[in-house]
């Protein structure tokens, strides 16, 4: 797939083939933003066209000052990932800055749809564009003048609810990992080195990997989860501590450690990558009064991830 990120002015040393388009942010890349993709590639395919999504980057709030560090399902290198998986042709990252955001709807499609070859746009119900959101899926043929196609997908639903990312992370935030699947495609992951810690898990009986990102990623709740960890091309059941480690520390820091203990692994993971699955959440963090309290609640947790993993695929 051939990545191609463009900032204002358009004026871009490209080769803009005609294409289908998929348009959205797709943070998550979940089975919605799938249904969009995946049907500009199959218009793309029967038509003879090049298949192309057109994401952007970073996320408006940031831009618009709602915030200054937001946490994403998939930082973009992971969504790049994601859609190429798709079998996408080209993917257009267009870089979202206050420039760009005072786009009207109507500059907006000259720019980045006609201006790009772009024959057919597919996109969600409620894709917005231009400044402050004001062109809809109701307003893009009339905006498009004819000169492209336009299909909206319309809304996805599990269980009576939209498909949606903000609903994956409410379920994020609760902690309800296991119930991520039907709306994410696939259990939440997260990928990051692993650094050096405390080294305190080593003297109790459990060594812990612990894993930093340099990407913004969307941290489930604080506590222990049953995970699945790749290392080195291989994935390694295990327990995760998402947390502050209350027993050995009475300052919180700003953002929780993410702790992995692999059942099955013995060696040195310093400075290896590495993608931790999240499958369930077991318990809250606790703040215990004794070490030896803590190992035996660990030792417990150990043995509920494993018999959990037994009967889990992915």
């Amino acid at each position: 797939m051939e990545v191609i990120h463009l900032s204002h002015p358009g004026k871009w040393d490209i080769d803009p083939k005609r294409s289908v388009m998929a348009l959205g942010f797709f943070d998550g890349v979940h089975r919605g933003h799938e249904k969009v993709i995946l049907t500009a590639k199959r218009f793309a395919d029967e038509n003879g066209l090049q298949s192309a999504v057109m994401t952007f980057y970073p996320h408006p709030a940031v831009v618009l000052g709602k915030k200054e560090n937001p946490e994403y399902l998939t930082p973009l290198p992971e969504k790049v990932k994601r859609i190429e998986a798709l079998g996408v042709d080209r993917l257009y990252v267009v870089k979202f800055d206050e420039h760009f955001s005072s786009f009207g709807p109507q500059q907006f499609v000259d720019a980045y749809l006609v201006n790009l070859s772009v024959v057919h746009a597919v996109a969600g119900f409620d894709f917005t564009y231009g400044h402050k959101g004001e062109g809809t899926m109701r307003t893009l043929p009339e905006h498009a003048s004819g000169r492209f196609q336009v299909t909206v997908i319309p809304k996805v639903e599990e269980n009576g609810e939209k498909v949606s990312s903000t609903k994956i992370r409410e379920l994020l935030r609760s902690g309800d990992v296991d119930e991520v699947p039907p709306y994410l495609g696939r259990y939440y992951e997260i990928e990051g080195t692993v650094v050096n810690g405390e080294k305190r898990g080593r003297t109790i009986g459990f060594p812990t990997a612990n894993i930093e990102s340099q990407e913004s990623y969307f941290i489930p709740a604080t506590g222990i989860y049953a995970v699945r960890t790749k290392v080195g091309g291989h994935w390694h059941d295990g327990v995760a501590s998402i947390g502050f480690k209350p027993t050995f520390h009475d300052d919180y820091g700003e953002r929780p450690a993410v702790e992995v203990h692999l059942f099955d692994f013995d060696g040195d993971l310093y400075g290896k990558q590495a993608v931790v699955r999240w499958f369930k959440k077991l318990r809250d963090e606790e703040k215990f009064d004794t070490v030896d309290a803590l190992v035996n609640q660990m030792n417990r947790d150990a043995a509920e991830a494993q018999a959990y993993l037994q009967t889990r695929k992915g």
